[in-house]
């Protein structure tokens, strides 16, 4: 185990394996700027190690992660200067900027190109998933190689009907659900079952979500003792079959237009939010969840 605050980091079967696990279990892992940099930085760590063959990600508690951090007091205190907890990397990668661009390239960094990296991390990532999914927590499990999903396991971007947003940064959808259930999830917001998303070919495997741990260790060791060339040729061989029909383009593609949906809404709201409210026909999920 390690010392990090917001994931923790431990090995098995002589660190072949690495274990990845979101740990904000009282905010359902919700993803806030000191929990996205931490799990960048393990990333690299397992990359590097020569020892690992696979990495899990994993999270703790009873769901995987519940997407963004909308407003918990870690959030506010890491965007605070005058916190002793601000996160440093606020002041870096545009985040001293102003409007449109402080946001594009924050989000860009730490939202979306974080996503591309671990898409493209030169080991083996197993998503092991459980309970509701929401938005950004699709984010991560995306970036994986294989999602493995406890039957407790649902997922949904539910930002079009709560944000007014089309998707979030890594869109995926289309990829991941074909288009018209992608649009039909994004129009009303409703989840997918782990049966549903197993048919689609989004979910691997399925299991009792008490032995998700333990058959998900099970899962990796089998790919563990793949040689490390084979793994990783087969990974660029689909990867890159994926990205010559145009899955990287229309990821950039969809940022832009993410972005330019941000910019609406601020305009709207002159700069105090940048999603949509109730006012503009959004769903108010602060009270209804």
């Amino acid at each position: 185990m390690s010392a990090y605050r917001y994931i923790t980091y431990e090995t098995f079967d002589e660190g072949t394996i690495a274990r990845i696990t979101l740990n904000r279990p009282r905010y359902r892992n919700a993803q806030n700027r000191g929990l996205l940099v931490e799990l960048d930085e393990a990333f690299v760590r397992a990359e590097r190690d020569d020892t690992v063959r696979v990495v899990i990600l994993a999270g703790e508690g009873r769901t995987f992660s519940s997407g963004h951090d909308m407003g918990t007091p870690d959030r506010a205190a890491e965007r605070d200067p005058e916190s002793p907890d601000h996160h440093p990397t606020f002041t870096v990668n545009g985040g001293t900027r102003r409007s449109v661009e402080k946001r594009m390239l924050g989000e860009y960094h730490y939202y979306y190109q974080n996503a591309v990296r671990w898409r493209n991390l030169r080991k083996i990532v197993v998503a092991q998933a459980q309970g509701p999914i929401f938005a950004a927590g699709l984010t991560l499990i995306w970036a994986c190689d294989l999602i493995v999903a406890a039957d407790d396991a649902t997922f949904t971007d539910p930002v079009g009907v709560r944000l007014g947003m089309c998707g979030m940064e890594y869109f995926g959808h289309p990829w991941e659900f074909g288009p018209r259930r992608a649009k039909e999830m994004l129009l009303l917001g409703d989840s997918i079952d782990a049966e549903e998303a197993r048919q689609l070919g989004m979910v691997n495997k399925i299991y009792p979500v008490a032995e998700l741990a333990e058959r998900t260790l099970e899962y990796a060791r089998r790919i563990a003792a793949r040689p490390t060339m084979t793994a990783l040729m087969i990974k660029e061989s689909v990867n890159q079959t994926r990205d010559i029909q145009g899955h990287h383009n229309a990821l950039q593609s969809a940022f832009s237009l993410h972005q330019l949906n941000h910019a609406h809404w601020a305009e709207i709201y002159g700069g105090r939010v940048a999603h949509a409210e109730a006012d503009e026909g959004a769903v108010d999920w602060k009270r209804s969840t």
